[in-house]
Parts: C-alpha cells; structure tokens; sequence
C-alpha cells in the first residue's frame, strides 16, 4: 500500500496534462534540446563558412569596413554558439542536483538570447555578402528585408496567436 509520501504531486496547472512538476520539467527539457539541436546545426554550418572565407585568396581584396563587418560575424557566430551551448553546459553542472527546473528557466532565455544572436548574424552574412559581391547599397536592399521577415515571423505572428489564444480562451 503507498503511503502519502510515495504519492508525487501532480500540477496545478490548467492545460489539459496531468503532469508532476518534474515530468513537466523533463517534457519542457526535451524541447529545449530540440530547439537548440536545430539552431546548433545552422549556427555551426554558418561559423564554418566565416572561417573558410578568411583563407580564400579574394579576402585580400576586401575593404576595411567589409573586414570589420566579417570579424563582427565572427565574434557574434562564436558568442550565439556560446549561448547555444549555455543549457547543455548547466544541465551537466547540475546533473543529478534537483535543478531541472531552473536548468529549463534558463535554457529558455539562453535559446531565446541565442535565437536573437543567429537572427543578427544571418542579416549580417547576407548583407556581408551582398555588399561584397554588388557594393554600394547592396548591403541594405539585403539587409532591410530580412530583419523586416525576423521581425514579422519571430515576433508579430506569435504576439497575434498568443492574442487570439488568450481571447478564444485556448480554444482554436
């Protein structure tokens, strides 16, 4: 027979689970590594085209605007891996420490920090791009589009279904 103490406390939320605190934790953890799996992948792929692009013989030709552009794209390919790999790094610190809560708290702003990092560097290597291949104002017909896209279907799209949802009562 199973005593009180056996019995885990299941959620006081109202989203149609019946989960403990810790399997929502571990559900929200899995989606974390999902979401940065896919995120790493284009992070590492992007950060290996910047660090070929220093030993092509055509790099020499490149202004010296253009080259701080592409050291820029550098550091902020390293920072959003960095950021990337925040969650995995903490989830081994605290392994076994009864932190996974707070390990998926924070897995969530690191994703969301390290998502606003790839969008800037995306922007920038395709401007980077557009600037050295077509010059001029190249850069910004690239550049303006692009952020506008981000802006619209990282931002504006979800504010509007979090909005619908919230008047629809979590109904669709």
């Amino acid at each position: 027979m199973a005593g009180a103490r056996d019995v885990q406390p299941r959620d006081d939320r109202i989203d149609g689970r019946d989960e403990s605190p810790e399997e929502r934790a571990d559900r929200n953890w899995i989606e974390v590594l999902q979401e940065l799996r896919v995120l790493q992948t284009g992070t590492q792929i992007l950060t290996g085209f910047l660090l070929a692009l220093a030993f092509q013989p055509a790099f020499g030709d490149l202004t010296g605007s253009q080259r701080a552009l592409y050291l820029g794209l550098i550091v902020l390919s390293a920072l959003s891996s960095i950021i990337a790999l925040a969650p995995v790094g903490m989830h081994r610190v605290l392994f076994q420490q009864r932190a996974k809560p707070a390990v998926v708290r924070y897995g969530h702003v690191f994703l969301i920090t390290s998502l606003l990092t790839v969008s800037v560097l995306l922007v920038g290597v395709v401007g980077f791009v557009f600037d050295v291949v077509l010059g001029g104002s190249a850069f910004w017909w690239a550049v303006l589009p692009l952020a506008l896209l981000i802006l619209v279907l990282w931002l504006v799209v979800p504010a509007a279904i979090r909005a619908r949802v919230r008047t629809n009562g979590g109904r669709r």
